[in-house]
Formats: structure tokens, sequence, C-alpha cells
């Protein structure tokens, strides 16, 4: 069979259009985790999460700088709504950032859905029944001076001196109450961090005995963490 100018030239845009059809995907099925697509439209837990959490929380949800979502404690502690409200919002006295694009940030309503299914999914046990724990959050009013006892009796032998001083006003800026709260009770097993029922031998931390220790902590934040200001200072 001969080929001619006036057989090729109608066949050369149909296969430029071929060509380019595939020109962004690899060969073999699609795959969530590498195919090139917009933000908006990735639902892959993975990926979501190793863009958006694993620099904080770590890679595989412990071992960061910040809370380990894999704590299965953590997990039998806070709710549905929390976990979006934070992710979406970003905690309030903490370095937690938002993400929802409703907050400023690029993640959608169902991506962040998809993030809180995939940890509970992951880190979610059904033998940390929250049942037994002091709650999420507390209407108890702390009392500072019980929890100042409270903290000096089982807490302070590791967090009165060096990096584990978490009186220290510059750390307490960097954290908020409920933070405070979540990590007395659900602990830092990734630390060494006991959790409500192991600091106390015996005797596990009932919601006032944190409230107490909370308010404490709180007691000793100051407006302006760092900056030891003079009592007169110069006015510009």
């Amino acid at each position: 069979m001969k080929f001619t100018a006036r057989t090729i030239l109608p066949l050369i845009p149909l296969t430029l259009l071929a060509g380019s059809l595939g020109c962004n995907r690899k060969v073999g099925p699609p795959n969530d985790q590498d195919e090139l697509m917009r933000p908006e439209n990735v639902a892959s837990f993975d990926r979501l999460y190793k863009q958006n959490c694993s620099a904080c929380h770590g890679e595989n949800g412990f071992g960061g700088p910040a809370l380990d979502l894999a704590n299965p404690n953590y997990q039998a502690l806070v709710d549905d709504g929390s976990l979006r409200r934070w992710i979406t919002s970003g905690m309030p006295g903490t370095q937690m950032p938002a993400f929802g694009e409703s907050s400023g940030g690029f993640l959608t309503p169902q991506q962040v859905d998809v993030l809180v299914a995939g940890m509970r999914a992951r880190w979610e046990h059904e033998d940390h029944p929250a049942a037994e724990m002091p709650p999420y959050s507390s209407s108890a009013v702390g009392n500072v001076e019980r929890g100042q006892d409270s903290f000096r009796a089982n807490c302070s032998s590791c967090h009165q001196q060096g990096q584990q001083r978490i009186t220290d006003a510059s750390y307490l800026a960097l954290v908020s109450d409920q933070s405070l709260r979540t990590i007395v009770i659900a602990g830092r097993p990734d630390l060494g961090q006991p959790d409500w029922k192991q600091v106390r031998h015996g005797q596990p931390l009932t919601d006032q005995d944190v409230s107490d220790v909370i308010a404490y902590l709180h007691s000793l934040r100051s407006d302006t963490p760092g900056q030891p200001y003079p009592e007169a200072s110069i006015k510009r």
C-alpha cells in the first residue's frame, strides 16, 4: 500500500490529539498517590495526610513535634466534630494553622472528612473506650491551689527542669489549655508521657483533677512570654 502526502496529512492532527490525551499519565492503571490532578480533587487519605499533616504530627501519626494523632487514647478522647474544627479552622493558642477553604486554607470540606475518616480507620481502637476517660472538654472550674499541689505531687519530677519544663511561660505561649488538657488525659506515648491512668499509681485522674492542673498551668501564663520587660520602659 502506497502512502501519499494527501493520505498522511489528515492523520497528523488525530495522532497529536491522541498523544496529548495521555501526556500527564503514567503507564498502567491510575494511582491517586501519584496521579497529576487538581489539589481539590485529591481524595486519598495517604496523600492528603502526607501533604498537610505529617510534618508536624509524624509520618505515621506519631514521632512529630505536635500531638501524636495515632495515640489510641487521643482517638478515643476527641470527637469527630472537634477534629473537623481544628483541621478546618486551626486551634487557637497553638501553632496549628487552618487548612480549610472557609478559613483561608486549601482543603475542601470533603477532604477534611477524608482525613477524619482515615484517622479513625487507621488509629482508632475499640479497647480504648472514651467512657472511662475524663471528658475532652469540661465545664468543671479548676482550682489553682489544688492544681499546684497535684502538679507537684504527680508531674514536677519530670516537668520542672530542662527541656521538659512545661511551667515556663514561653512554652505555655505555644500551647492552649485544651491542648494541655488533651495531653494530660491521653498522654504522649511516643515521648514517654503517661496518660491519666498512669500518672498517679492506682488512682486515675478525675475530670476535676485534670481541670485543677490546667487551671494551675494557666495561672503561669504571661502576656509577654520570653520578654522580661522592665516595669518602666522608654516611651516611643
